[in-house]
């Protein structure tokens, strides 16, 4: 059973929001690591200068914390509005991006952006009301950027009541996609404090996004999982070595989501972490969903008959209030033309680039049925399935990332008796889901589209896989790769089996030891992946990295 196709073709980001003139930012691009130089920036609405830089996450540690009920220790006197989560941007091209912020209680939001740290000649560009409506979470689309170029951006919240009352104002900042072949690098992964693993504060937190805003990424990807709105957190966890893992829990991840603001609360868990918030400020996000961010192996359709941890039963229901959560609290454009919201779409970083995020949840068939049928059924549905042959025959961008938030060629079973994933099981000719990926990878040869690269993550450990028709049952596509990264701050698992129908050869995998299984973060087995292009040779080298920084395993791939 899937859910009804949506037939609006998507759109890039940016369509909407205050423009600025580009020669206000300035034709220079400023040094990114100029702004990591300085403090924190904690100010008044009133306060025009820079006061610092972003600084490390230690640094940054105060008032912008949250908590689960929205108030925050160190508030503003005076019922000044406060930043409970941080700011976030997302969604940046050439000319656009999204800025994201949370308030204590309702405020104005205003953004200023600039091209210079000083602010000197700082525009407005968007104002917007944070109300009790969203959570007083809002979003500022910002248009009319210069390519290229270093975008510093400040977001000041004043008293909904009183603008005169000013509050916290927070800096952040981004780089525009290049108009012309420049160096780009992203990093990605996914799956955030589940499995009871949670915020550690004895081990200094989710330490994985400190590594990866070492890297200085121009943009990162959420593969899915931001959350685990199904995953509770108990305050210790019993180690096998004898010693205690501690989170830090709020009241939100005691229970399974149901509520919407049971789902909205675990989005503000994860930006207790000041490692997140401190990487939000510098890398602007392109997120998609998984099943976590609803409830596990969900299915548009599915009834949780058998969960006991559920009064709501309906996953549609709770699907559609973890999709709200996901809207209000990530920086994204809600419905990007289509009424229904939907999630999937193209965003082009520079004529080197251009990144297809799939939805491989909400258009997906049952879990139980249809596995095993040759004439298909759905993981991308018709609709989606279309746009993307179209979207990568029509890109005129050199590597095509396609970000599926489901891996192609893993086993990946929902129990006791269905298919959470794509991949059946059996070898031999494509059945079930694999149909409509053997449609696109057919499209894929057929319309000449070369340098087409796979992202995923969702199985809880590293790989890279190499697809080859040689190797496979089905033979009409051209080879290409597929990497796994994450978790991010989760249990680790794996390796999964591979099924044989498109010839995929695991090229190198890191996974727990033989026995074990859902080992915790401690166990330093975290991992992201990094992709980065070179601006002259147009090369791109995949990475995949732990939480430490150590690059396990590199592929350099020239563009064809």
């Amino acid at each position: 059973m899937t859910a009804p196709d949506h037939r609006t073709p998507a759109t890039d980001a940016g369509e909407t929001g205050g423009a600025i003139e580009a020669g206000s930012l300035g034709s220079a691009a400023i040094g990114r690591r100029a702004l990591l130089r300085g403090g924190a920036v904690i100010a008044t609405a009133g306060t025009m200068g820079l006061a610092g830089g972003l600084g490390s996450p230690a640094a940054w540690a105060g008032p912008g914390s949250a908590s689960g009920s929205g108030s925050t220790p160190g508030q503003v006197l005076g019922g000044r509005p406060t930043f409970t989560s941080g700011i976030q941007s997302g969604e940046v091209t050439a000319r656009s991006g999204v800025i994201w912020a949370r308030s204590d209680r309702p405020a104005l939001m205003t953004v200023e952006v600039s091209g210079t740290e000083s602010f000197r000649s700082a525009r407005t560009v968007g104002v917007t009301r944070l109300t009790d409506a969203t959570d007083r979470t809002g979003i500022v689309a910002v248009d009319g950027l210069p390519p290229g170029s270093e975008v510093f951006y400040r977001v000041k919240l004043t008293a909904a009541d009183d603008p005169r009352r000013g509050g916290e104002t927070l800096v952040g900042r981004f780089r525009t996609a290049p108009a012309r072949a420049s160096d780009v690098s992203l990093v990605w992964t996914g799956d955030v404090a589940g499995q009871g693993w949670g915020i550690n504060p004895d081990l200094g937190g989710m330490k994985i996004f400190e590594t990866m805003r070492r890297t200085s990424p121009d943009f990162a990807i959420c593969s899915g999982d931001f959350v685990y709105s199904d995953g509770v957190l108990a305050e210790t966890v019993p180690l096998a070595d004898g010693t205690v893992w501690r989170n830090l829990v709020i009241d939100e991840k005691r229970k399974v989501a149901e509520t919407l603001a049971e789902y909205r609360g675990n989005f503000r868990y994860n930006f207790l972490d000041a490692n997140l918030r401190a990487f939000n400020r510098e890398v602007p996000w392109l997120f998609q969903w998984d099943d976590h961010e609803t409830t596990n192996n969900w299915y548009p359709g599915e009834v949780l008959t058998t969960d006991t941890r559920y009064t709501e039963k309906r996953a549609d229901v709770l699907a559609a209030r973890a999709k709200q959560a996901m809207y209000e609290y990530t920086p994204m454009l809600q419905g990007r033309g289509d009424p229904n919201g939907r999630i999937y779409r193209k965003i082009s970083y520079g004529p080197l680039l251009d990144v297809f995020i799939l939805d491989m949840r909400s258009y997906k068939n049952a879990n139980p049925d249809g596995q095993n049928d040759p004439a298909g059924a759905a993981i991308l549905g018709a609709t989606q399935r279309d746009w993307l042959i179209d979207g990568l025959k029509k890109s005129k961008a050199t590597w095509k990332v396609i970000a599926n938030d489901l891996p192609i060629g893993l086993l990946v079973s929902d129990s006791p008796t269905g298919i959470e994933g794509v991949a059946q099981g059996a070898a031999g000719a494509p059945l079930g889901r694999e149909v409509e990926i053997a449609q696109i990878l057919s499209s894929i040869r057929r319309n000449k589209v070369r340098n087409t690269v796979w992202l995923t993550a969702d199985v809880h450990y590293t790989a890279a896989h190499h697809y080859h028709p040689d190797r496979a049952a089905f033979g009409d596509f051209d080879p290409f790769w597929e990497f796994v990264a994450g978790p991010a701050n989760a249990g680790t698992f794996g390796p999964n089996t591979l099924d044989s129908t498109f010839g995929p050869e695991q090229v190198f995998v890191k996974a727990p030891p033989a026995g074990q299984s859902n080992l915790p973060p401690s166990a330093g087995l975290q991992f992201f992946g990094r992709l980065a292009i070179d601006g002259r040779s147009r090369a791109l080298t995949a990475q995949l990295i732990d939480v430490a920084g150590n690059v396990l395993w590199s592929k350099g791939l020239q563009a064809g």
